[in-house]
């Protein structure tokens, strides 16, 4: 098993911070039944996808990425994750990114709970200068979401993911740190 993991927490939830070198680390020392419950994983299928992602590679040349699972203290079931991917160190911006692995967690705050966090950690810790988001037109409460936390609407990408046996759009999405700083004084 891993040593040990950075633990953070709100006021309802635990947040364990994962990076690339920790996922390496994972599936370099555990078995398979040791990665699934690190990583909160429920089948074979989500099992593959982490795997498949692990092997081709979670960070390369100048992108990374940095996850918290979020984690229920009461059950240390893992509900969900928030974190940065795209991370471009050079140029110090991040694409961030959360779900919610079932619908009985959604609905009741967490996300605002968690992502004032990681928007900090974002800023003040990697010291990024801006973190992206890219969000399905559909997605209302991902919408609302980040419109609460100021983030800034830049514009559509049409076509921008295939979803299922579609293409779907993204809005576009930055919250730029000088603009934090001022929000936050």
């Amino acid at each position: 098993m891993h040593k040990s993991f950075e633990i953070f927490t709100t006021n309802r939830l635990k947040l364990r911070k994962l990076s690339a070198v920790d996922y390496r680390v994972i599936f370099q020392n555990n078995s398979k039944p040791e990665i699934m419950e690190l990583l909160g994983l429920q089948s074979d299928a989500e099992y593959e996808k982490e795997y498949d992602k692990f092997h081709q590679g979670h960070s390369m040349y100048n992108r990374s990425l940095l996850t918290f699972q979020l984690i229920d203290p009461q059950t240390n079931e893992i509900i969900g994750s928030a974190g940065f991917h795209n991370w471009s160190i050079d140029h110090k911006r991040a694409e961030i990114g959360y779900s919610l692995k079932s619908d009985e967690y959604k609905g009741k705050g967490l996300m605002s709970e968690v992502i004032p966090f990681i928007i900090h950690y974002g800023f003040e810790i990697m010291e990024l200068q801006r973190i992206e988001a890219m969000v399905s037109p559909g997605n209302l409460p991902s919408l609302r979401l980040l419109e609460k936390n100021n983030f800034i609407r830049e514009g559509l990408l049409r076509k921008h993911y295939f979803i299922g046996n579609d293409w779907e759009d993204s809005v576009v999405f930055s919250l730029l740190k000088l603009e934090y700083e001022r929000v936050n004084e």
